[in-house]
């Protein structure tokens, strides 16, 4: 039972992981239809503010839950002014676009802070469930995505802000009319996308070395799980955080890592083979 319970966890903390990672690439990708390239880029930003934010004595969690997420957010908001507002509708030019950005800021960050690998340790220490050691950051972890997914619902279904959004984007021409001024709700809603990925940067942090090369690790996985999800934001989101962490994780278990990986993989090639158009294109139909 002992070794059901550290699985049970592990593959919570895969699931969640998947969520935090890719929940800034489901806000600006499944809302705005933008090819975010650069979201790894934005997490590096937020891990390195994490770290930044510490050496100057910033306690770890305001670091982590407040200057992270702000930071990317408004890195985000310059950004989209600068170039991804004169992008909208043309694919495949955002996508260059936001690829061209990452290379840059990986070059910034590379100037600044080296090619070395920076940290921070993982707080809370580890518990025991029977003879197996658990970090307590793994906890953390779980009740983030699960208060994030339940915010995101919230902010998207009950707010006047997510309502506005969600409108714009389905009917930007309507919204006009009505005296909402798109391209404010696209740049506040590029912004909170960045933000999401400064704060999964920020709570990586202390899992994973910081260098500034680092989103390339995240970037596959936040794509596939988000395409994988399907045209629903959030019931996509967390079916394929869902479906991709529990096979990534038990296969891990069973095997190793990089098996883990390549089950992972395998898992989407399939699933988007049987479901062009992601799980929530087939099921959950109508759901946010």
């Amino acid at each position: 039972m002992d070794l059901v319970a550290v699985v049970a966890v592990q593959v919570l903390y895969a699931v969640a992981s998947l969520v935090i990672v890719s929940a800034g690439l489901a806000v600006i990708f499944g809302m705005m239809r933008v090819i975010n390239l650069a979201h790894g880029e934005f997490m590096m930003l937020g891990a390195y503010g994490t770290i930044w934010s510490i050496g100057l004595g910033i306690n770890l969690w305001i670091a982590v839950l407040v200057v992270a997420p702000i930071a990317v957010g408004l890195v985000g908001i310059v950004l989209e002014r600068l170039f991804i507002r004169h992008l909208y509708g043309r694919m495949v030019d955002t996508m260059l676009a936001t690829w061209g950005l990452s290379l840059l800021l990986v070059g910034i960050v590379t100037s600044i802070a080296g090619n070395t690998t920076a940290g921070v340790s993982a707080p809370l220490g580890s518990f025991m469930i029977g003879s197996y050691s658990v970090s307590g950051y793994t906890l953390v972890i779980i009740a983030v995505a699960a208060v994030l997914a339940a915010a995101l619902r919230w902010v998207l279904t009950r707010t006047q802000l997510g309502l506005i959004a969600r409108g714009t984007m389905q009917n930007p021409a309507m919204a006009d009319a009505l005296g909402i001024s798109p391209s404010k709700v696209y740049s506040v809603t590029f912004a909170v996308g960045a933000a999401l990925s400064g704060l999964a940067g920020g709570l990586m942090a202390p899992l994973t070395g910081v260098v500034p090369t680092m989103g390339a690790a995240f970037v596959a996985k936040a794509f596939i799980t988000v395409i994988g999800g399907g045209p629903a934001i959030l019931a996509g989101l967390v079916s394929a955080s869902t479906l991709f962490g529990f096979i990534n994780q038990v296969s891990t278990f069973l095997a190793t890592p990089v098996i883990g990986e390549v089950a992972l993989l395998l898992a989407a090639i399939v699933m988007l083979r049987l479901l062009p158009q992601g799980i929530t294109g087939r099921f959950f139909k109508g759901s946010l």
